[in-house]
């Protein structure tokens, strides 16, 4: 019996769990949720499903680990002497480069909103609403009304980006949805029309900040 133990314990000192978590952001950023099995990750690690078990317990928990690994750095400390303005952008920017950057985390934070990586940054942004002066009683929608739209954002352009067509730019698709735009019934879609060369032009990460400076105008209106 006491064999047996320290058999298991090797097993388990001889895989760490960063490790597994690194492995599985690599095989997620090049095959998403559907490519990440505990078969091809013991293949890739060159160890056995049991070495992996042994660190997490499923695939649900490994998603989780991972999401909170790549968003380890925007979840860190604020930075000192940053105005609640600046440190709510600096979480926005930092969630919406994250999922630019590994889209299959805007998923996992909508499916685990209650728990882990979306729950510190709703805490992140709530201090900051706090810290604002807004009244009790605003506390609540205003972080939510920003989570919600940093999440959004930042989840539909990262599914934008995946639906492309191989050989396709972004280029080429804002370009053509602009031409689409621009022939439009003027009578039905005047300010769609008007608006099409912007929609060409627009760079997503300034817009999506322009969206949370909007937000937080009204956000401060409320003290």
């Amino acid at each position: 019996m006491a064999t047996r133990t320290r058999h298991t314990d090797r097993r388990g000192d001889a895989l760490s769990k960063e490790r597994i978590v690194e492995a599985a952001v690599d095989l997620l950023d090049e095959a998403g949720e559907s490519g990440l099995t505990f078969r091809v990750l013991s293949a890739q690690l060159k160890t056995g499903p049991g070495a992996i078990y042994w660190h997490v317990a499923n695939k649900s928990e490994l998603l989780v680990a991972a999401t909170d690994a790549v968003l380890a750095g925007v979840l860190a400390a604020d930075p000192a002497g940053a105005t609640p303005e600046n440190a709510i952008r600096e979480v926005a920017l930092g969630v919406f480069d994250a999922i630019d950057a590994h889209p299959w985390i805007g998923t996992q934070l909508a499916r685990v909103a209650s728990q882990s990586a979306a729950l510190r940054i709703f805490e992140r942004l709530g201090r900051q609403i706090q810290a604002l002066g807004v009244p009790e009683t605003a506390h609540f929608d205003a972080a939510s009304a920003l989570l919600n739209y940093i999440l959004g954002v930042a989840g539909q352009n990262a599914a934008n980006a995946r639906s492309q067509d191989p050989g396709t730019t972004r280029l080429d698709v804002l370009g053509a949805e602009s031409e689409l735009w621009a022939s439009l019934d003027p009578a039905e879609f005047p300010f769609t029309r008007t608006v099409a060369p912007q929609l060409r032009d627009h760079d997503d990460r300034e817009q999506f900040l322009a969206g949370v400076d909007l937000i937080l105008g009204g956000v401060t209106g409320l003290r």
